[in-house]
C-alpha cells in the first residue's frame, strides 16, 4: 500500500462503502491519490470502479466513510468541488440539437470563464483534435469518436485541479488517443491530477505512476505498475491484473468456444 501525506493528496478515500438497494458493492475500501500524478483505477466488470468514480465526482452521495477531494469534504460540499473537477463519464449524453461550439460556449459559461478567454480555449480545443470545420455542426450529426473529443474538450476546458475519466479513449482514432494521453501526462506534469479507469491496461502502464485494482468492491492492489509487476513476478499489467483478480485462464474457455462452433 502507497502512503501519501495529507499535503501531498488531492483525493483521501476512508472507509468508503456504498450500497446499491440493500447490496453493498464497496467494501469498506481506503486509499489516497497524490497531487500531480496519473493514477489508474483498475477492476473487472462490477468491480466497483464507476461507483467510486461517481462518489468522488460528487455525484453519489458515500454510505460511509470519508471522502476528501482537494480539500472538499463530500458529500457536504460536493457544489464547491464540481467547479474545480473535469469529469469524462464512461457513457454521457449530449445536447444533441447544439453545435460543439455552442456546447463547448454552455460549459465555460456554466464554469464563469471570462468570454475572450473561453473562445481563445475552445479554438485551442477544436483545432487541436480536429474539429474545426465541424465546430457549427450539431453534434447529434457527430459519430462516437467526434462525440468524445468534445466531452474531453469539456472536460479540460475550465482547466481543473482534478481530472476524473471513466474509458476516456473510447471511440477515439489513433491520433486522439495518443494526444490524449500525451496531454494528460503534461497536465499531470503541471500540477494537475488525473483518476484513470480503463479496460486498456496497456495504456494505463504506460501513462500512469501508479495503479489501483478493485475486486468486488475490495481495494487489492496499490503501487506503481514496476512494483505490482514484480510482487507477482509478472511481465505486464495485464499479467498483474488476472493474478490478483484470480482471471481464469484463457486457453480453456477458447477450446470450448471452438469445440462449440465445431459441433
Amino acid at each position: 500500500m502507497t502512503t501519501t501525506s495529507a499535503a501531498d493528496a488531492a483525493i483521501r478515500v476512508q472507509g468508503l462503502r456504498f450500497a446499491y438497494g440493500g447490496a453493498e458493492v464497496l467494501h469498506g475500501i481506503s486509499f489516497d491519490v497524490r497531487r500531480g500524478e496519473v493514477t489508474g483505477l483498475l477492476g473487472p466488470n462490477g468491480a466497483g470502479k464507476s461507483t467510486t468514480l461517481r462518489i468522488i465526482t460528487g455525484i453519489l452521495q458515500p454510505g460511509a466513510g470519508v471522502v476528501e477531494v482537494e480539500g472538499f469534504v463530500l458529500p457536504r460540499q460536493a457544489f464547491e468541488l464540481k467547479q474545480r473537477i473535469g469529469y469524462v463519464p464512461e457513457a454521457a449524453e449530449l445536447y444533441e440539437t447544439l453545435s460543439a461550439q455552442e456546447f463547448l460556449e454552455l460549459c465555460g459559461r456554466l464554469h464563469e470563464i471570462e468570454e475572450r478567454p473561453l473562445q481563445t480555449r475552445i479554438d485551442a480545443m477544436l483545432d487541436a483534435f480536429g474539429l474545426s470545420d465541424e465546430r457549427n455542426q450539431r453534434l447529434g450529426t457527430y459519430s462516437k469518436g467526434m462525440r468524445q473529443k468534445v466531452l474531453i474538450a469539456a472536460a479540460l476546458l475550465h482547466d481543473p485541479l482534478l481530472i476524473v475519466l471513466d474509458e476516456p479513449l473510447t471511440g477515439l482514432d489513433t491520433d486522439a488517443a495518443a494526444l490524449t494521453k500525451s496531454l494528460l501526462a503534461s497536465l499531470a506534469a503541471h500540477g494537475r491530477t488525473v483518476l484513470y479507469s480503463s479496460h486498456v491496461l496497456d495504456v494505463v502502464e504506460r501513462v500512469c505512476a501508479r495503479v489501483l485494482i478493485l475486486n468486488r468492491g475490495e481495494l487489492i492492489a496499490d503501487g506503481s505498475p514496476e512494483e505490482l509487476k514484480a510482487a507477482v513476478h509478472g511481465s505486464t499489467l495485464e499479467d498483474v491484473f488476472r493474478d490478483v483478480t484470480h482471471s481464469q485462464s484463457v486457453e480453456p474457455r477458447i477450446a470450448r468456444i471452438l469445440d462449440g462452433l465445431r459441433s
